[in-house]
């Protein structure tokens, strides 16, 4: 059997035939060795060093390692990797040398290197396909004791039948070198050998080709540098990853006065074979652009290459961020120490995080508001000319009350900053600066210097806790636990993404994983029951109202409720930003029931406006939904009712939801213990319905007061255009009158014409002559009257017709009823 031996160096493919014996397989497969061992000896391994996952599926990874005058940097990826590699590497020689080029060792696919061989074979070849290839070429053929030489003619399958059982065989038919042609069943014990040498080598080198596939998938990428002495060479690179995931833990407590705990969870996974070993490691919550592209492979035909799409159904239910509603106010008024107006205060309101929401200055008489505030915790930053900057922490704003905060400045340098608490305005620090936090650019991603350094403000500091080791003590408390446990990430913005940066060097061995703790925060939690009329159920849904207090970016995950150190269910979340309040909801509450009813009521008109010729009346459709919610519970339940927000309905004058999102009015209502409790939710649809006042008539105007859809105001106004429209109308009779008066004389004119005709060289014509004539005459002095007549009532026709258009044009009414 014939085989081939495949050299790789610096990107090119070498093939070296076996077919010269057993020596030359040995002396290739030799050179080869020491080339490789040449190549190790000679190439510096750079370690990696910093490793950034991102949530599109993609890594970015620092190499930082030494080279010694020209040496060679040996980097190994699969080809899976080598596209991303290709599109996204950095190389930098930090230290004063120079980098002289890159290569790798590149091949066709396979089908397109068989197609380059003599040999009409792909992939898989059956012993009919690949004998069938050989026509043409000298063989000889040996079966049982009978063997015979020649050239392949062709491979025939023929039916035939052995034993009462119908068998199909190949048949082999040679010609031999006396002319004669010769067939031969293919049989287990048939051997065929090739006799031309360069036949033979070609079929070695297909079959080369074909066991290099079971070859580990492995690019080898050199990096040639030159300069004289010890430098450090950094590379960096973005290559397809696992995508990491997140889990968090919100830890209710079960003593009073203590607040909620949130734990972060990161799930990461090391594919890319190769170890991480003591590697700076960052999780960035985003998904930076990122495609495939097949750089690596040479390109004989240009076609796109697009990915199917990829979509995961998600069971739990997640709950919409809130779009309107759930406002409150705040006013108050600034006054210096002897309690005069401070005008032109500058008034700032910030979120937990200390990020500027809103700014107002006060007016004259040191008075300030701000409207439409999204109910939650806030914090005040007040500074004036000539007085001390002013901070009011825990600021509560709630969107059922007005809230009130009066300040009194106190005189003194702006840089110096006074604290003073919303509940009792008593003073608590006279003299603190604010440092201002500092986010991260992200600039240094792939810098290649400072490398592992962060230019960010860490959020926490201390050690990481363990990865989930341990034994649970029923003696220790859940406070305790929580003033001792930190998390091991500093959090920083990049952009429109966030990094959770692991404070300590990590290593993540070659295919392990591994869960890190990457948050640890209080929170403000309500907990609350929801209920949706899409559920399709009576019962609620347990959840807690969370407000991101902390300044971290929470990731989307799945997260775990534990109430009373026990585990009380679990869902799903979506991505929120700091001071975003929203819904997580984790069981069903098994102590509320809700039921629902809806009635509607006849339209009615509201309003009516009179406007350029045309009356539209406005009427309102109004539809009620009716909640009853009953609490079998020992304890009292806030329960969050969800009522559609549908295209076109309004909630009636005097509702005001907690919130509106994009899909939902969320209502609060408070059931006492074994209560029942009711809301009752009125929309409102406007119709308007349009009538030309040209085309009103008495039947109409009687319709609309029967129906209470005019008053008499409106009434009166009507009133008046059918009255002009009336005289309009007579006039238009009368002239009509006229023009039909005049007809009938016209008719009657033409008849006596006839007759006059009729009458000549007759008896009586004479005296009918005479007759007719006066007739004639005295319907023309009645038609001469008519025209006149005519003429008159067409002049006031016009006139009232004026007067009609503009009483319709400046009727201007608009009425609620």
């Amino acid at each position: 059997m014939c085989k081939a031996l495949i050299a790789v160096s610096l990107g090119v493919l070498v093939f070296a035939p076996s077919g010269f014996g057993q020596s030359q397989k040995v002396s290739a497969a030799a050179e080869k060795a020491t080339s490789v061992t040449q190549d190790a000896e000679s190439a510096a391994k750079l370690p990696v060093r910093r490793v950034v996952l991102y949530k599109n599926g993609v890594g970015y990874f620092e190499h930082l390692g030494h080279v010694r005058g020209n040496q060679k940097v040996l980097v190994d990826f699969t080809s899976a990797q080598l596209n991303d590699v290709l599109k996204s590497l950095t190389v930098l020689d930090l230290t004063g040398g120079r980098i002289a080029g890159v290569s790798y060792n590149s091949e066709a696919p396979l089908t397109r290197r068989l197609r380059e061989l003599r040999l009409p074979l792909g992939e898989q070849t059956t012993l009919a396909q690949f004998l069938s290839a050989l026509r043409g070429a000298r063989l000889e053929v040996r079966s049982g004791g009978t063997a015979v030489s020649g050239r392949l003619l062709s491979i025939e399958r023929k039916t035939r039948i052995s034993g009462g059982t119908t068998l199909e065989v190949d048949y082999l038919t040679l010609i031999t070198d006396a002319g004669e042609v010769r067939g031969m069943e293919i049989a287990p014990g048939t051997s065929v050998r090739i006799g031309e040498r360069d036949l033979n080598q070609e079929v070695g080198r297909y079959l080369t080709l074909v066991a290099s596939t079971r070859e580990r998938d492995l690019r080898r990428m050199t990096i040639l540098t030159t300069g004289s002495g010890d430098r450090q060479i950094y590379v960096s690179y973005i290559s397809e990853v696992p995508v990491w995931k997140t889990t968090y833990r919100v830890v209710l407590p079960g003593k009073s006065g203590a607040r909620p705990l949130l734990q972060g969870w990161a799930v990461v996974d090391n594919t890319v074979g190769e170890d991480w070993n003591d590697v700076e490691l960052s999780l960035v919550a985003g998904a930076p652009q990122s495609f495939i592209q097949q750089l690596s492979q040479p390109y004989y035909v240009r076609r796109p290459v697009v990915p199917l799409p990829e979509a995961a159904a998600l069971t739990p239910q997640t709950h919409e961020a809130a779009l309107l509603g759930g406002y409150g106010q705040l006013a108050g008024n600034v006054t210096d120490p002897q309690g005069a107006a401070v005008p032109g205060t500058r008034i700032r309101i910030l979120n937990a995080a200390g990020t500027p929401l809103a700014e107002t200055s006060t007016n004259n008489d040191g008075h300030y508001r701000f409207d439409s505030i999204p109910a939650g915790a806030y914090r005040l930053e007040v500074m004036a000319n000539g007085f001390k900057k002013t901070m009011v922490n825990d600021l509560e704003i709630r969107s059922d009350a007005d809230a009130n905060q009066n300040l009194a400045l106190q005189v003194g340098n702006v840089t110096t900053t006074v604290n003073v608490s919303a509940s009792n305005q008593s003073l608590e620090t006279t003299s603190a600066t604010l440092g201002p936090g500092v986010a991260g650019s992200g600039r240094q991603l792939g810098s290649g210097r400072g490398l592992g350094r962060s230019e960010g403000g860490g959020v926490s500091s201390g050690r990481g806790g363990g990865a989930g080791g341990g034994m649970f003590m029923p003696s220790v408390g859940l406070s305790e636990v929580r003033a001792s446990t930190e998390a091991a990430a500093q959090g920083r913005d990049l952009g429109d993404l966030f990094e959770y940066k692991l404070k300590e060097r990590v290593t993540i061995r070659k295919n392990q994983s591994a869960l890190v703790p990457i948050l640890q925060t209080e929170l403000a939690v309500e907990k609350v029951s929801v209920w949706n009329p899409n559920s399709g159920s009576v019962r609620p849904l347990r959840a807690v109202w969370i407000t991101n207090t902390s300044p971290y970016t929470l990731d989307g995950g799945s997260f775990s409720v534990l109430e009373d150190e026990t585990f009380a269910g679990e869902g799903l979340l979506d991505p929120i930003k700091p001071g975003e309040r929203r819904l997580l909801s984790y069981a069903t509450d098994l102590g509320v029931l809700v039921q629902s009813k809806t009635e509607s009521e006849p339209q009615r008109v509201t309003r009516v406006r009179i406007a350029r010729g045309t009356m539209v009346q406005t009427s309102e459709q109004r539809q009620t939904r009716t909640l009853t919610v009953r609490n079998e519970d020992t304890s009292s339940r806030t329960i969050l009712l969800e009522i559609p927000a549908r295209p076109g309905w309004n909630l009636a004058e005097g509702l005001k939801p907690e919130e509106t999102t994009v899909g939902f009015h969320r209502f609060r209502l408070t059931v006492a213990p074994k209560q029942t409790s009711m809301l009752a939710v009125t929309e409102t649809r406007p119709l308007d319905a349009r009538y030309e006042l040209t085309n009103l008539n008495e039947d109409q105007v009687a319709l609309f007061l029967r129906q209470r859809s005019i008053n008499p105001e409106i009434e009166a106004a009507l009133r008046k255009v059918l009255e002009q429209k009336s005289r309009v109308a007579a006039l238009e009779q009368e002239s009509s009158t006229r023009e039909e008066e005049m007809d009938r004389i016209f008719d009657d004119q033409q008849r006596i014409r006839e007759n006059l005709k009729a009458l000549k060289g007759s008896a009586e014509e004479r005296a009918l002559v005479q007759r007719y004539t006066q007739q004639l005459s005295d319907q023309e002095k009645r038609l001469e009257q008519l025209r006149s007549e005519k003429v008159a009532l067409e002049k006031k026709h016009a006139e009232a017709q004026t007067q009609l258009d503009n009483l319709i044009q400046q009727l201007a009414l608009e009425v609620a009823l």
